[in-house]
C-alpha cells in the first residue's frame, strides 16, 4: 500500500490555490476534464511531490460545499517556523482559528472551510506574543 494524496472539493479554485501557495505548496499537476466539467489540481510542498493535496473543482459549481460533510477532517503540515507562517497567513487575511500559543500547533481554514493543522518542526518554540495570549476564533 502507498499513500497517494488527500482530495478536497473546492468552490473557488484560484482563491484556494492562492491559500495553499501561502502555506508553501506549489502546483505539481493539473488535469482539466472537459467531458466531466471538472479540474483536478495537485499541490505539494517543495521537494515533496509524493505528498500532494488534490483540489477538485467542479466547473458548474458545487453548492453542497461546505455543508455536505464531504471534506476530510484536516490536512497537517510540519513547518519550519510556526510563528512566521502564522504571521504571513494573518497578514494575508487568513484567520488563525487556533493560534500557536504553545509554540507547537495552530489551525487555520482554507477558503472552502477545510481545516489545516500546522505543526512546528522539532521542539516547540518558546511562547511568544501575540500568540501566547491570542484567543481561539471559530472552530477548527
Amino acid at each position: 500500500m502507498r499513500y497517494l494524496h488527500t482530495m478536497v472539493r473546492v468552490k473557488d479554485l484560484e482563491k484556494t490555490m492562492a491559500f495553499f501557495e501561502l502555506l508553501g505548496l506549489k502546483e505539481t499537476k493539473r488535469i482539466d476534464h472537459e467531458g466531466g466539467r471538472f479540474s483536478l489540481v495537485f499541490m505539494a510542498p517543495e521537494g515533496q511531490p509524493e505528498c500532494p493535496v488534490e483540489l477538485t473543482y467542479n466547473w458548474d459549481g458545487d453548492e453542497g460545499l461546505p455543508s455536505d460533510s464531504r471534506h476530510f477532517g484536516h490536512l497537517a503540515y510540519e513547518v519550519e517556523d510556526i510563528y512566521a507562517l502564522c504571521q504571513k497567513l494573518m497578514d494575508a487575511g487568513v484567520v488563525i482559528n487556533r493560534p500557536p500559543r504553545d509554540g507547537h500547533m495552530a489551525f487555520v481554514r482554507s477558503p472552502d472551510n477545510v481545516s489545516i493543522e500546522l505543526l512546528q518542526k522539532g521542539d516547540s518554540l518558546a511562547p511568544a506574543e501575540p500568540w501566547a495570549s491570542m484567543e481561539n476564533t471559530g472552530h477548527w
